[in-house]
């Protein structure tokens, strides 16, 4: 069996498999391990499946946070990933991808060397804001991260990069092809290539082409480690041929698929409203009442060119200028769009850091957004696809309230319905109708 070939008999961690293996996924927690292997899955901390692999003051940095347990998917990956296996890592919202990915990174550098060693690729700022800080709390200062995320900087950063590589990189597509273009440093040194939120970043016309270099112009696949990452790889299976056939991965890619069945967390309440658009802001405003969330995300579709053309504010700040004035509660309501500038979306992320909030944003707050203390979702416009859906609910139901019942609920025509259940079906969820007329007969 091609998998019990990736491991050395006797050997609680596997070895590198030989690359003439095929890829191969990894979907149950012990089925595709030999025994000894599962004792590193079942181990009962995040240190014993660590342990000699990743160094002490990283471990220790994550135990003092909070990181002590390992979530499923870092049961799964870990042994895997910090042998310098090519990974696919696919599991929900909230798993600990991050956190996986990250362990692998400082397993692999060399603390003492001054260059580029790793390097983490994500779709948006926001994400890329989320990832340093993790990254940098784990270095805890034995090694500089730098963030690449655009925002007139990186003429500025480019002189710190030559003066002083960084060892790890977290960059935006753009950001990086146009450092990399500029010669302000090579990759040829680069032990690990990360990306975060892959089928995004795949499915963007404007990032895909420049991801395409990254994988295989800027770096090969035989001389790093490459980590994908997300909680939706739609044909997974073609991706994962894929991998192999265009090279962006060695041939024994690994996809560790972290409860397949069932790709939307269980715990969340899933709830809809039927009613028109022009009755929307206030059954929106009506929820948000009955409600009383600690924190809630509202999710606006994105303007239409039309729509901008014909001189129309974004219904993103059609919704926020509505709630400011209508909404008598004690959230603050704050705004994040797309075509704002660096420094307002970044005064705008780091507003919402540990207070309550409604966030009235479009769906770059779906990818990676993690706010712990969001308890609701409100979809004000239906999302385009069931894996838009996903993203968004999985903005809540996250440390510390994952244990209890968050809310996803979304105003929809009648005309839409049909949409929402194919949503369920693809996403193997259940949603309840609340009745128009209940929005307005509480107290």
């Amino acid at each position: 069996m091609a998998v019990a070939a990736a491991f050395a008999p006797g050997s609680l961690l596997p070895t590198t498999p030989s690359t003439h293996l095929a890829p191969f996924t990894l979907r149950f927690r012990f089925s595709l391990l030999p025994r000894r292997a599962a004792v590193v899955a079942a181990a009962a901390t995040l240190r014993e499946v660590c342990a000699g692999r990743v160094p002490d003051h990283v471990l220790q940095r994550a135990e003092e946070v909070g990181y002590v347990v390992p979530t499923e998917v870092q049961e799964q990956s870990l042994p895997l990933l910090l042998s310098g296996q090519d990974c696919i890592l696919h599991a929900q919202t909230g798993s600990g991808k991050t956190l996986a990915y990250l362990l692998s990174v400082f397993s692999a550098i060399d603390f003492s060397r001054s260059s580029v060693q790793a390097l983490v690729v994500v779709p948006t700022r926001e994400l890329g804001m989320q990832v340093t800080k993790v990254a940098r709390l784990l270095a805890a200062k034995a090694c500089t991260v730098m963030a690449l995320l655009d925002g007139g900087m990186l003429k500025r950063q480019k002189s710190w990069v030559k003066a002083e590589p960084p060892a790890v990189i977290v960059a935006t597509v753009a950001s990086l092809c146009q450092m990399v273009e500029r010669r302000a440093f090579s990759l040829q040194s680069m032990r690990v290539l990360v990306i975060d939120e892959v089928d995004f970043i795949f499915g963007s016309s404007k990032q895909v082409s420049s991801l395409r270099k990254i994988l295989t112009s800027y770096s090969a696949a035989s001389s790093r480690q490459t980590i994908f990452a997300s909680a939706s790889i739609p044909q997974h299976n073609r991706f994962l041929h894929d991998c192999v056939q265009h090279k962006w991965t060695k041939s024994d890619v690994v996809h560790v698929h972290v409860h397949p069945v069932q790709p939307m967390p269980s715990h969340l309440c899933h709830k809809y409203v039927i009613c028109t658009k022009k009755e929307r802001l206030h059954v929106l405003l009506s929820l948000l009442e009955r409600d009383a969330p600690k924190s809630g995300i509202i999710f606006v579709a994105e303007q239409s060119e039309r729509s901008k053309k014909a001189g129309n504010p974004p219904s993103t700040t059609v919704v926020a200028e509505f709630l400011r004035n209508a909404y008598k509660g004690s959230l603050d309501v704050l705004l994040l769009e797309e075509d704002m500038n660096f420094n307002a979306r970044a005064a705008s992320f780091s507003e919402v850091k540990g207070r309550g909030f409604l966030l009235v944003s479009t769906d770059i707050a779906s990818r990676g957004f993690d706010l712990p203390q969001t308890s609701h979702i409100y979809n004000f416009d239906l999302p385009k696809t069931a894996t838009d859906y996903l993203h968004r609910a999985g903005r809540t139901g996250r440390e510390p309230f994952s244990r209890l019942e968050c809310g996803v609920t979304t105003l929809i025509t009648e005309d839409e319905h049909f949409v929402l259940q194919r949503f369920q079906n693809e996403l193997k969820f259940h949603c309840e109708e609340l009745p128009l007329e209940s929005m307005f007969t509480f107290s």
